[in-house]
């Protein structure tokens, strides 16, 4: 029996919720005003990122069902990412302190991490290490970076939808070539809830993710690449290249306002792809320039690493020594110079 048709629904479901919860925030003036920070101008819709969460929950189960995912990667990311997504929801309607968001995006990678096993060990430079309990923390605190720093990059429209959507079919790539066809069914459901939603957002966008949506993305997507990595090394490190132009962009510009003194919890406008929507006058060029990245770039890199057992480490190098130089060229993490 086929479950193909478990894809289509989820893509359908995040489409018609989408749409409904668009008309809910026009009705209830659940808006995203325009302020100093932002990168919009108009006032927008906000929260259909619930969309996405509650397509790809929902699907969760017949997933599990179908014996399609095992019981344990279903519940580590499932676990997680509502977790984090009902934290980034309280904090769209109403405020929760930096400390308690931490807290509970700490308990969520802790959550996931126990119903994994932890990270395994890693492939670098030819030799595998295992950093044993330390490998634990590790993993905990990339995926707490991952999805904050998905919550960071959700600045412009459609981009966090389109770097969701490349990574994951990028990913699926990898695992059908490498013989892992059976893992691609957690990352191909989550592409189709992000374009079901996609539909409402790419550029101008008619409705925002909201922190519920790319937090909840940042999380899920942390956790089906540390699942891969209990399948192939090789294919962790693919996932890495793979989020490569979030990744760079964020560091980066976190990097240079921490050594500046900045608040770095605090809202700004200092991210590579801001300064670029701000030269281009529009949002469209740079998203579209991100799906170029991932397609034309980093997935060829990914591909080497996991087909050509190019080392992981040098793949990473590579492909992440360009968006370094376009992380400075477009001056992420530079003050944004008044006028």
């Amino acid at each position: 029996m086929t479950y193909w048709w478990v894809v289509f629904a989820v893509a359908i479901l995040s489409l018609v919720l989408t749409a409904a919860l668009r008309k809910y925030a026009l009705a209830r003036s659940l808006m995203d005003i325009p302020n100093a920070r932002s990168s919009h101008s108009i006032p927008t819709p906000r929260g259909g990122g619930v969309a996405i969460v509650v397509a790809f929950v929902l699907a969760l189960p017949v997933l599990g069902w179908a014996g399609l995912a095992s019981a344990a990667s279903l519940v580590a990311v499932g676990g997680a990412g509502i977790l984090v997504a009902v934290i980034g929801f309280m904090d769209d309607h109403g405020h929760i302190a930096a400390r308690w968001r931490l807290l509970g995006h700490f308990s969520a990678a802790a959550w996931s991490l126990f119903w994994l096993g932890g990270l395994p060990a890693i492939s670098m430079f030819g030799m595998a290490v295992d950093l044993s309990w330390f490998g634990h923390i590790l993993a905990a605190v990339y995926l707490v970076w991952i999805l904050n720093l998905y919550n960071f990059m959700d600045g412009i429209d459609g981009i966090a939808s389109v770097e969701a959507i490349c990574a994951c079919l990028g990913a699926c790539l990898l695992y059908w070539f490498s013989g892992f066809s059976g893992l691609v069914w957690l990352p191909l459901v989550l592409a189709m809830a992000v374009i079901g939603f996609l539909y409402w957002n790419f550029p101008p966008a008619r409705i925002f993710m909201g922190d519920a949506g790319s937090g909840f993305l940042g999380i899920v997507l942390g956790v089906i690449s540390l699942q891969a990595a209990w399948v192939s090394q090789q294919l962790l490190w693919g996932w890495l290249i793979l989020l490569g132009v979030f990744i760079v962009d964020a560091t980066f510009t976190l990097m240079r306002r921490l050594l500046r003194g900045d608040k770095v919890y605090e809202a700004h406008r200092s991210h590579a792809y801001q300064f670029a929507s701000r030269q281009f006058g529009k949002h469209l060029p740079v998203t579209l320039a991100v799906s170029a990245l991932n397609v034309l770039w980093l997935l060829p890199i990914a591909l080497c690493v996991t087909l050509l057992d190019l080392d992981g480490t040098i793949g990473l190098i590579v492909a992440y020594l360009p968006l370094v130089i376009l992380a400075v060229k477009y001056r992420a993490g530079e003050l944004e110079k008044a006028g």
